[in-house]
C-alpha cells in the first residue's frame, strides 16, 4: 500500500521495507531478509544520502543479518564503515554509535580476533556504563560479551568476576527466569568448569536445567543442552 500510495522512494515506504526485512530476520528467514535489507540500503543511500540516520540504521541491520547468516566477510567491513560514519555524524557517545561498536566487537570475536574484540568491548562497556547507566540492557549485553571474550582468550580470572556481576544484575533487572539471565548463568557455570572448579559449576548447571525444564519443557533444545552440560560436568567431577 505504501508503494502504491506514496511511491517506492518515500521514506515511509523505505521504513516499511526495513521493518519487513527485520520481521523476516526475527523469524529466522535470512534468505528473504538480506535481499530486502540490501535493496532498502541502496534506495536509502540514493534517496536520503549516505549520512542520513535511517541509512546508517539500515546499513547496521544489513551487517547484523550478514553476521547472523555467518557471512562475516561481508558483515565486518559493513560494521566498520557504519561505526566510522556514526562516530562522524552522530558523535562517539550516541547510543547508535555505541551499538555499532558493540556489534563490530562481537563480529571480531566470532572470527577469533580477540586482540581487537577485547579492547573494543572494554571501551564500549566503559562508555555504556557512563552514557546509558549500568542497568541498561545494552550495558548488560556488552559486559556479557566482554566476559565471554576473556573466557575464549583463556583469561578466566577476568571472565568469572564479570559473569558473576552480570548474573547478579540480570537477576535483579530482568528476573531469574529471563532467557538472558539463564544464558548468563550458563556462561558462568562453563567458566567455572573450564577453570577446573567443577564443584561450583555443577550447582549452577543443576539450577539451569531445572529452570529450563520448568519454563521450556523436557524436550526443548535448550533443555537438552543444559542436561548435556550437567552430565559433562558430573563426568568431569567423577574423573578428578
Amino acid at each position: 500500500d505504501t508503494e502504491r500510495v506514496l511511491g517506492t522512494d518515500h521514506p515511509n515506504t523505505l521504513n516499511t521495507r526495513n521493518n519487513l526485512a527485520g520481521a523476516h530476520q526475527q523469524a529466522g528467514d535470512l534468505a528473504q531478509a538480506i535481499p530486502l535489507f540490501e535493496a532498502t540500503l541502496t534506495d536509502c543511500e540514493r534517496v536520503l544520502g549516505t549520512d542520513h540516520p535511517d541509512t546508517l540504521n539500515i546499513r547496521n541491520n544489513l551487517a547484523f543479518a550478514y553476521h547472523e547468516a555467518g557471512d562475516l566477510a561481508q558483515a565486518i567491513p559493513l560494521f566498520e564503515a557504519t561505526l566510522a560514519d556514526r562516530e562522524r555524524v552522530l558523535e562517539t557517545d550516541h547510543p547508535d554509535t555505541l551499538n555499532s561498536r558493540h556489534n563490530l566487537a562481537g563480529a571480531y570475536g566470532d572470527v577469533g580476533d580477540l586482540a581487537q574484540a577485547i579492547p573494543l568491548l572494554e571501551s564500549t562497556l566503559a562508555d555504556r556504563e557512563r552514557v546509558m547507566e549500568t542497568d541498561h540492557p545494552g550495558t548488560l549485553a556488552t559486559r556479557n560479551n566482554l566476559a565471554f571474550a576473556h573466557h575464549e582468550a583463556g583469561n578466566l580470572a577476568q571472565a568469572i568476576p564479570l559473569f558473576k556481576a552480570n548474573l547478579a544484575d540480570c537477576e535483579r533487572i530482568l528476573g531469574t527466569d529471563h532467557p538472558y539471565t539463564l544464558n548468563t548463568r550458563n556462561n558462568l557455570a562453563g567458566a567455572h568448569q573450564d577453570a577446573g572448579d567443577t564443584k561450583k559449576a555443577i550447582p549452577l548447571f543443576e539450577a539451569i536445567l531445572a529452570d529450563c525444564e520448568r519454563l521450556l519443557g523436557n524436550d526443548h533444545p535448550s533443555t537438552l543442552v543444559a542436561r548435556a552440560n550437567l552430565d559433562a560436568a558430573r563426568n568431569d567431577l567423577d574423573h578428578i
